[in-house]
């Protein structure tokens, strides 16, 4: 007999994603060089489905420390992206063909286009993800705003992820901010949520502050196969587990039935 742990889809996965944050040389985690990525890997590649460069880390850290950590992510298929920020910063700046240039240099191509502060119409958003993909980049969407001043329309989130996926993208990503408003505002915004015919399309950005604790939680809520981001390179193998019934977190509910 072979003892082993209940299995999950294997990469390329459409549920249950998993989208890491590489903050860098950080507190929940080191990935500040290719030593520490490359270790990190050994151990938890199989969970991790992106990794995405910490907001302007692509500008504050070493063009080669930048190009060294998204090669090994390609290596270990951890498809690497730079965060939305660092489109954004361009954009307000006007320097899209500056980002473009570095993100070349440092063999980086894919990134997040995002709106959390600039507002792009429907035909300018389509417009950037189509000259970006047409430039051979991997293009990333993020829906919402880090500071919303109201909680987000399920139909125009809907509207949202049709939009973008003519252009080819396959899942959104849905700002923390959208999240947690949301659910303080409309006690039932969560069960509409999971009910949407798109719900599999969209991944959830959670707060690494708040793990494991708010992890389990929307894994209760949305099941072991939510799609999940923003995970810091430390709680990736844990949040492994607590997809699987793992941890104190969830109970260990992978007893369940075995007693």
């Amino acid at each position: 007999m072979t003892l082993a742990l209940p299995q999950r889809e294997g990469k390329p996965r459409k549920r249950g994603l998993t989208t890491m944050i590489d903050f860098g040389p950080d507190e929940m985690g080191w990935s500040g060089g290719a030593n520490g990525i490359r270790d990190l890997l050994d151990c938890a590649a199989d969970y991790i489905d992106h990794a995405k460069i910490y907001a302007l880390n692509g500008l504050l850290l070493p063009e080669a420390a930048v190009k060294a950590s998204a090669k090994l992510y390609r290596d270990y298929d951890c498809h690497p992206f730079a965060g939305g920020m660092l489109f954004e910063y361009a954009w307000a700046k006007g320097e899209l063909d500056g980002l473009e240039a570095l993100l070349r240099r440092v063999e980086l191509m894919g990134f997040e286009i995002s709106e959390n502060y600039i507002t792009l119409g429907d035909d300018e958003r389509k417009a950037l993800i189509e000259r970006f993909q047409k430039s051979g980049f991997e293009i990333v969407y993020e829906f919402g705003r880090k500071a919303p001043s109201e909680p987000m329309k399920l139909d125009e989130l809907g509207a949202v992820i049709h939009s973008v996926a003519e252009c080819g993208i396959d899942h959104v990503i849905v700002e923390q901010s959208e999240i947690d408003m949301l659910a303080e505002a409309v006690p039932t915004a969560m069960a509409e949520l999971r009910e949407q015919n798109w719900f599999d399309r969209i991944v959830i950005e959670a707060d690494p502050y708040r793990f494991p604790e708010q992890h389990a939680g929307l894994i209760r809520e949305f099941g072991a196969d939510v799609n999940l981001c923003n995970i810091a390179s430390g709680q990736v193998l844990r949040l492994e587990g607590l997809r699987r019934g793992i941890g104190r977190a969830v109970g260990y509910s992978i007893m369940d039935g075995l007693i």
